[in-house]
């Protein structure tokens, strides 16, 4: 066969992997390799992937590492024609050597000197030539190989690790290797961050790098995640720090150890009195400076991060240790940094690209504006429901519920959220992000009250779950659960912002003011992990208190950089961020109750907007303008339409046409509680602004036009069943033949001794036309 007649596999049977396999064992060879899932597009009310993205060839010197990539094209392509593709892979997996072929001859692109060149097809380099090369330009010593050279941990239950988090394995080892003593590690909420610490802390025990770590965490579901879950392959060397109970001599037997930062060094928050001195005995009583030569610092944004914090005196302590900052939102302000104690970041993996990557879930929000979205002020000498008069002034989303209280408002605010879950799912997790604790109690009952045909079922359908709620506290276990179904919906204030895996929450609500884009990213993270086997493809934020103006912000998936003024202006508990959190004082007065004769809470607009993965807005759409602006392009008239309807020979087609433009009738039905209106009359009325029928009333306008007086005996039978398949199932089910071959249809005999009854098959047909023509008499 000529050459260039050869299809891009022929070339790659007969030339590439021919000319590679003569130098590589196929043991270190890979081909097609997935490296991303495939973005998940949402369109419309539809949600799908794209392609993956996958390399033709990934070559290994080990499991681990890759080194390079090669991408094939046909003889039609010249040679250097998949360069940049295979560039583009190479360094999404931190690869140094790129290549492409069309079979000719090999292109090269070194990464590690910048220089292209082209290679005969018999001249393809040896692993021993591309790892000396790699070796040569790294100055990698004896022990930096070894170290390097220690495999993944792998077994029947554990996955391999993706691209993103071998980069962040190999680069933390590689620079561990060489000396490196602080590092950061960036990643995204969702992108597995424990996963990847237990494949660092694997693969330097195994090389003997390191024989003691500590991971810390500053909460007990993180730690308790962290043992049963990535860790569990360690278990028999694993030890959770417990101050009280534990002896300082048998402690020493274990290998890695789990414990909170208050539990070594105290909470900088409590006023126990506990001084400095006392914060150092506390965990300088159990294990020496030089203990530790490991430390993993899980959430590295929030305590470790303040110079002055107690937090940070565990690490002064543990100075000699090799210490791993790891966290999806780094902190860089005036007066708190990361970067200062950490250094710049080693890898870092935004939640823009796993979005892109088809890792993490994207995601719509829906604005709600309600009529005193832009303040409201109470008439002179106002009093609140208990007699007391209000300050005149006017009140915003920074008040409500921080400084007063409209009960109306938490009632709008509760019964959107039920709506939604009413037409979408009501069984589909959902955190509500509230102002307070009070606000969030107030917000679970009125949940409780529009939703207690739910609650009646499980009562813990709804549950505040808050830090001084025992019993809430007691159901996190339960929410976060992939298997729990209860509770559906928890009311929080802070408690569900950071760190609880809620692997299935699909609706995120905003009723709080955000007081830093850290925060904000957060909260935001708690939806992006996705679920596809249990249904969750994307999570909706809804929104009642602008607070996704922070998409707009450039912090929001921008570069890591410190503050040019950190440093400068001392050090100051907190954080900082683009809006201040509003709140009383040290001495709060009792916040106003004005109830809904005082203050009436419409909703008055939605907007629903998608966003791209950077945080860019791509569109506002609202899903029935959507539609109507796709119907319109379809058919130009209200008539034309009804005539194309009854023109087309199955209905379907019209269906699946609407499908490919994004937009799924029956799930648009359910939004908007008409499923038991015909597809027909549903495009009349979103399109058309026609009043819409049900197929009930459609099927009793039949009846009551006599139609089926035409018809006699078991015709007449048998169009009466038809009528009342149409009723419960839609018309598409009518218009197929097989419908036949079920009940209540079985009694008359087989699909063609029914046909006989109408003169034959022809017969039939025609009297299923002549009903559909009558269902749809307009008038």
């Amino acid at each position: 066969m000529n050459k260039k007649q050869m299809t891009e596999e022929d070339i790659k049977l007969r030339y590439i992997t021919p000319a590679i396999t003569t130098k590589w064992s196929v043991d270190h060879i890979t081909m097609e390799t997935k490296i991303t899932d495939g973005k998940i597009n949402l369109k419309g009310n539809l949600v799908f992937r794209e392609k993956p993205k996958k390399a033709d060839y990934v070559l290994y010197i080990h499991a681990n590492n890759p080194i390079a990539i090669v991408e094939a094209k046909d003889n039609n392509h010249s040679v250097s024609f998949g360069l940049q593709q295979a560039m583009t892979y190479a360094q999404m997996l931190d690869v140094p050597f790129a290549y492409s072929s069309n079979g000719d001859a090999f292109y090269e692109h070194d990464f590690l000197t910048g220089q292209e060149r082209q290679i005969p097809m018999s001249e393809f380099p040896s692993p021993d030539e591309l790892m000396a090369r790699y070796q040569a330009a790294k100055g990698l010593s004896d022990k930096e190989k070894h170290v390097i050279s220690q495999p993944y941990y792998t077994s029947q239950t554990t996955h391999a690790p993706r691209y993103y988090q071998r980069n962040a394995v190999n680069r933390t080892v590689d620079a561990i290797a060489k000396g490196q003593q602080r590092l950061l590690l960036v990643m995204a909420t969702g992108t597995g961050k424990t996963y990847t610490a237990f494949q660092i802390v694997y693969r330097l025990l195994k090389s003997g790098t390191k024989k003691k770590v500590l991971y810390l965490a500053d909460r007990n579901i993180l730690v308790d995640q962290s043992i049963q879950q990535d860790f569990a392959p360690l278990e028999k060397t694993i030890h959770k720090i417990n101050f009280a109970k534990d002896d300082p001599i048998t402690i020493t037997s274990h290998e890695v150890y789990f414990s909170l930062y208050q539990q070594l060094a105290g909470n900088d928050d409590s006023d126990d009195g506990t001084s400095d001195d006392d914060s150092v005995m506390r965990f300088a009583s159990l294990f020496q400076k030089d203990f530790f030569d490991l430390i993993i610092v899980d959430e590295c944004h929030r305590g470790s991060a303040k110079k002055d914090s107690n937090w940070r005196k565990i690490l002064d302590y543990f100075s000699s240790a090799t210490q791993i900052g790891m966290t999806a939102t780094p902190k860089e302000s005036k007066y708190i940094s990361n970067i200062d104690y950490f250094g710049e970041p080693i890898y870092s993996y935004s939640l823009r690209e796993g979005i892109e990557d088809g890792f993490l879930a994207p995601f719509k929000v829906i604005n709600i504006r309600t009529n005193i979205g832009e303040g409201w002020r109470p008439y002179t000498g106002q009093l609140d429901k208990h007699g007391r008069e209000i300050e005149d002034r006017i009140y915003t989303n920074s008040d409500f519920d921080y400084n007063i209280i409209l009960e109306d408002r938490t009632y709008e605010v509760a019964k959107e959220i039920t709506e939604y879950l009413k037409n979408t799912d009501r069984m589909q997790k959902t955190i509500v992000f509230c102002a307070t604790e009070d606000h969030a109690e107030r917000m679970r009952i009125a949940l409780v009250n529009l939703n207690s045909d739910m609650v009646k079922n499980n009562p813990d359908y709804v549950v505040r779950i808050t830090g001084s709620d025992v019993y809430g506290k007691s159901k996190l276990d339960y929410f976060i659960s992939v298997s729990a179904p209860y509770p559906v919906i928890a009311t929080t204030s802070k408690l569900l912002s950071t760190g609880a895996d809620c692997k299935m929450t699909k609706l995120i609500v905003l009723d709080q003011m955000i007081g830093s884009m850290t925060e904000f990213k957060q909260i935001i993270g708690r939806g992006t992990r996705l679920r596809e086997k249990e249904g969750k493809t994307h999570f909706i934020v809804m929104d009642f208190r602008n607070v996704t103006r922070l998409f707009a912000d450039p912090e929001w998936d921008g570069p890591i950089e410190q503050d040019d003024d950190y440093g400068q202006g001392g050090t100051k508990p907190g954080g900082s961020g683009p809006i201040t959190p509003p709140g009383p004082g040290p001495n709060p007065i009792e916040k106003p109750i004005v109830d809904e004769q005082g203050c009436t809470v419409k909703v008055i607009g939605k907007t629903v907007s998608v966003y791209d993965a950077n945080g860019k807005l791509l569109r506002q759409e609202s899903i029935i303008d959507y539609t109507k602006s796709n119907i319109l392009g379809t058919y130009a008239s209200l008539d034309n339409f009804i005539h194309q309807w009854s023109a087309e020979e199955k209905k379907e087609h019209i269906r699946d046409l609407l499908l490919e433009r994004g937009i799924d009738l029956e799930s648009m039905k359910a939004d908007q509680s008409l499923s038991d209106v015909d597809d027909f009359d549903f495009i009349c009325h979103v399109a058309f602004d026609q009043k819409p029928l049900t197929r009930r009333e459609r099927a009793n306008g039949v009846k009551k036009r006599d139609f089926l007086s035409r018809f006699q005996g078991a015709a007449r039978d048998i169009l009466e069943a038809l009528l009342e398949k149409y009723m419960n199932a839609g018309i598409y089910e009518i218009e197929k033949t097989e419908i036949l071959k079920l009940d209540p249809f079985l009694k008359f005999g087989k699909p063609s001794k029914i046909a006989q009854f109408f003169g034959g098959k022809d017969g039939y047909l025609k009297a299923v036309k002549e009903l559909e023509k009558e269902l749809y008499e307009v008038g």
